[in-house]
């Protein structure tokens, strides 16, 4: 398919259509996951949905990574995975091989091809190519004005990031997760295909989460990405710089050329993002926090959340009561990992090691799905040095973040 041209079955026809079921604010991972879902619910076919995207999304902006233990929808464009990953630090290394899970990544680009042909001759979807200026709740359905004109619905789905400057409180812990790639080809073999580098914590950590993060894709060819927790981004050249200094020292990687660059910030916050804006607007992606707080893992949740509204929509004709089904113990867990994030940064590199030296990784993979029973939740909190914990718990007592003294 054509990167510069939109499929015909999504051509633009607001001139004729005004009124849909469904508006989807956004077509990037979470608008587009919500289309796909709707799209394969029987149920659901009568209903026509507006796409409103001012974006082509015809480049691969980003990469989506994540472990899982089922088959998901989007395993047909799955562009590699791993059967095991490496975790590092200077006192702990360990190449970790989980029984249950298998560690993946997606292209953003292909994923946008594949739903968008998915959708082509579905005459329930329109896409239209435009801003959306003003979204609101009304009392009978939603409404948006784009420079195209107004357009109604029963219920819109707003994926847009939010702005978390307008919306910041002093009782929460705000930080991003920040990070620049390079895909590299080197002349010599340098790494193993068969094997993600999850975490390498062995460098300067700058009183901060600091970490380096390598997909191989073959011996010869790598996701090479330099990643901090921490509130504020660094200027481009000190990733840069680190990223040239890990490419120096390891071996075989001593000549290489940049094939592809990924550059970003994702927010990591326990602000409580809110699930919808009135009866009628409910939130997706980022905006409904379906990042995790604690890692900026996003897209196996985006999935679940499209997942458990289309279900609702299929069932009841309205979306869930609770659209994600979080739970408050996940959110704590989230909020101590932050605060102690934002006041001692450094101290993330030796929670890490012991989570991964005393527990299997399955169980930390099933902690951080959120799936984890009461007993795995207290033998991950009984596997770590507590005190960094109970002076967190402190601080969410005493409803101020933790800050470095």
């Amino acid at each position: 398919m054509p990167n510069s041209a939109a499929p015909a079955a999504l051509a633009e026809t607001p001139a004729l259509v005004r009124d849909y079921d469904y508006l989807i604010v956004g077509g990037g991972a979470a608008g587009l996951s919500l289309a796909y879902h709707i799209s394969q619910e029987p149920r659901l076919t009568g209903k026509r949905v507006l796409i409103l995207e001012p974006e082509a999304k015809d480049q691969n902006d980003r990469t989506w990574s994540f472990w899982a233990d089922a088959p998901t929808l989007f395993d047909g464009i799955v562009a590699h995975e791993w059967a095991k990953l490496a975790f590092r630090s200077p006192n702990f290394e360990r190449v970790l091989a989980p029984e249950r899970y298998r560690y993946k990544m997606i292209r953003g680009l292909d994923f946008y091809r594949f739903v968008r042909q998915m959708l082509t001759g579905n005459p329930q979807f329109t896409w239209l190519r435009t801003t959306v200026q003003e979204l609101a709740s009304t009392p009978t359905g939603a409404r948006a004005g784009t420079p195209a004109g107004e357009f109604t619905a029963r219920y819109a789905f707003d994926s847009r990031p939010p702005q978390l400057r307008e919306l910041r409180r002093p009782s929460h812990r705000y930080l991003l997760q920040h990070f620049v790639g390079w895909e590299v080809e080197t002349e010599h073999d340098a790494f193993d295909p068969t094997t993600a580098e999850f975490m390498d914590f062995r460098g300067e950590q700058g009183q901060e989460v600091r970490f380096m993060y390598v997909l191989p894709f073959s011996p010869r060819r790598a996701l090479v990405e330099y990643t901090l927790f921490s509130e504020t981004p660094l200027a481009k050249a000190e990733y840069e710089t680190e990223l040239r200094r890990y490419l120096a020292a390891l071996p075989g990687a001593g000549h290489y050329r940049i094939t592809a660059e990924e550059v970003g910030a994702i927010p990591m916050t326990d602000h409580p993002l809110p699930l919808q804006q009135g009866k009628h607007v409910l939130n997706l992606g980022t905006r409904a926090g379906r990042a995790k707080p604690s890692s900026g893992y996003a897209f196996k949740r985006i999935l679940a959340h499209s997942a458990r509204l289309t279900q609702a929509l299929a069932a009841t004709g309205r979306p869930p009561r609770h659209s994600t089904g979080d739970q408050w113990q996940f959110r704590l867990f989230d909020t101590l990992l932050l605060d102690i994030m934002q006041r001692r940064g450094e101290l993330t590199r030796d929670i890490f090691s012991q989570l991964f030296q005393r527990n299997p990784v399955d169980r930390v993979f099933d902690f951080l799905d959120e799936r984890s029973s009461w007993k795995a939740n207290f033998q991950i909190m009984n596997s770590v040095t507590p005190w960094p914990f109970l002076r967190s718990i402190w601080h969410v007592l005493r409803r101020r973040p933790g800050r470095r003294r």
